[in-house]
């Protein structure tokens, strides 16, 4: 192995014995009433700060936000110890072994050319741990899903992508890009069909409390997922393109207000063919 781990981390076991403290009977009365399930918002709420410090590459609120990550991390770590369930210790070493676990092109004698062909033998190491831990007995063979690893709560695109790939691992996959498109226009003229047929207002919304308002969300739906398939097999990630559109967007909206402000007007007061050539500014 190339890289020599020699290098201790007091750091990390000083911080770890600080959280310990938090928890302990003369700690704080906040952080030991905490359970898992009372703090996993802060989780999610710390995840996406880290996320946003990246995007806006703000390095110095970055490592203060990893930081708070890590905090979620070894405060439920801290409770499970505190349960008789698990230590820090317990967490890093199975992470460790999985890393290793599913190197096997750094760690092992497997080969991969690059990123795509990683995700390939990630996708056959999981299948292969799965089957392993249903001949040991750890779960359910009968009932566990290849999909039940992918969390219900994730952001619908990263959900989508997430399982459209480990049903691509399984063999459910097109031929080819152009089967995925063909699959998207299927899906646009199946959401044309059921928004003609749904109640809809004078603007063309449709008539939620009715029936087939549900189909036509199903059917928008469909495209949507579709599309993150022709993402997924192009090699871009959803959530991420999205995102960066979302973005885009704001900056050119905030762009719009400003240039609005400066000319004295109120953006909303500007008629369309105006807020279009301010629209035109801001992309310029």
């Amino acid at each position: 192995m190339g890289n020599e781990q020699t290098s201790q981390h007091p750091a990390f076991d000083e911080f770890v014995a600080t959280v310990a403290a938090l928890r302990a009977p003369d700690g704080c009365p906040w952080d030991r009433e905490q359970t898992h399930l009372s703090i996993a918002p802060n989780m999610i709420e710390e995840a996406y700060e880290a996320v946003d410090a990246i995007e806006q590459n703000d390095i110095v609120h970055l490592r203060e936000e990893l930081g708070d990550v890590l905090l979620q991390v070894v405060l439920q770590s801290q409770i499970a110890k505190d349960e008789g369930e698990f230590t820090i210790d317990d967490v890093c070493a199975d992470v460790n072994d999985k890393m290793i676990r599913r190197h096997p092109h750094v760690f092992g004698d497997a080969t991969a050319g690059g990123a795509n062909e990683v995700l390939q033998v990630w996708d056959k190491i999981k299948l292969k741990e799965k089957e392993v831990a249903a001949q040991e007995g750890s779960v359910d063979a009968e009932n566990k899903s290849l999909l039940d690893g992918v969390p219900g709560n994730l952001p619908a695109l990263m959900q989508a992508q997430k399982i459209s790939r480990k049903a691509a691992s399984a063999g459910f996959e097109w031929e080819n890009l152009a089967d995925i498109w063909d699959k998207v226009h299927e899906e646009v003229s199946e959401l044309t069909e059921a928004y003609e047929a749904a109640p809809k207002d004078s603007i063309g919304k449709i008539e939620h409390d009715d029936p087939l308002a549900e189909d036509v969300e199903m059917e928008f739906g469909d495209v949507l997922f579709a599309l993150v398939n022709v993402g997924r097999r192009m090699g871009v990630n959803t959530e991420n393109a999205l995102r960066k559109t979302c973005m885009k967007f704001r900056e050119r909206w905030a762009f719009m207000e400003a240039a609005a402000q400066t000319e004295g007007v109120d953006l909303e007061a500007l008629s369309q063919a105006e807020q279009e050539a301010l629209w035109q500014r801001a992309k310029g």
